[in-house]
């Protein structure tokens, strides 16, 4: 029984910095991102840039289009603006490449993505989405500062612009420490995009991409679980019926039976 005893603390033990490791998508640095899954206009936006740019190659099979309407879209304006890949509004979201084609052309099949916010992290993503340079020692000619030599170009370089990785003089990138004490290239501007601006100075404001990805983000946390906040709404009423109905009760039923103890 003590050796048992011993075993299930162990495990609780590895599994606790397991499991944070796995809500911050293994890395604990990475800047947090604001998600707010009431936020509907947010989700909409998400939901959009999603189906424009990430359906393409990726699908989401745990996903249906008729889902959508959870977060106040109608079934006319998804037909109309969301649906590309199929023209059944309760079909699920199938990639608009073939798996096949994709292996050829990028190396491998891109993942599914109905679950990857909650097996990398919200956090994670936001880094990833924002970490693309141009590098063009890669089949690609993209490269990421989360991910080092990921297959995957940079899908929204049109809305963040181009970065690139300075060189030395042997041609090697510069690496340097961020904020986190965690090395990375050495980027700069090439060009700036439609959600980035470059100022006078050089340097390049992007609040209006960070805000951009936000959303795709916020749709891709709502879409690990569309009902997360319906379950929310049940466990609080639970709690509440708990705590003010079945407590008061059992309370009183308590005294009842141990009056005549008492």
């Amino acid at each position: 029984m003590k050796q048992t005893l011993k075993n299930w603390f162990a495990a609780l033990l590895l599994a606790v910095p397991m499991s944070a490791a796995v809500a911050s998508g293994g890395h604990a640095n990475y800047e947090k991102v604001d998600i707010d899954l009431r936020d509907q206009v947010s989700l909409q936006h998400g939901a959009q840039i999603f189906t424009n740019y990430c359906l393409s190659c990726h699908s989401a099979s745990g996903m249906r289009f008729n889902r959508l309407k959870d977060i106040g879209l109608t079934e006319d304006e998804i037909k109309k603006n969301l649906m590309f890949t199929t023209d059944n509004v309760g079909d699920v979201m199938v990639a608009a490449m073939d798996p096949k084609d994709a292996s050829k052309w990028l190396g491998a099949p891109p993942p599914d993505l109905t679950l990857i916010a909650r097996s990398k992290g919200a956090d994670y993503l936001y880094a990833y989405m924002r970490g693309f340079y141009k590098d063009p020692t890669r089949p690609n000619g993209w490269n990421n500062t989360v991910l080092a030599g990921a297959s995957m170009p940079h899908p929204l370089w049109e809305q963040q612009g181009v970065q690139a990785v300075e060189l030395d003089a042997k041609g090697q990138p510069v690496m340097i420490k961020d904020e986190h004490g965690n090395l990375t290239p050495k980027l700069y501007w090439e060009s700036t995009g439609l959600h980035s601006r470059r100022l006078p100075n050089g340097k390049v404001i992007q609040k209006e991409y960070d805000a951009y990805v936000r959303d795709l983000v916020n749709y891709l946390v709502y879409m690990g679980e569309p009902a997360q906040l319906q379950r929310h709404r049940i466990g609080y009423m639970v709690l509440t019926f708990l705590f003010a109905v079945m407590l008061p009760l059992a309370y009183f039923l308590k005294k009842e039976f141990w009056k005549d103890v008492h």
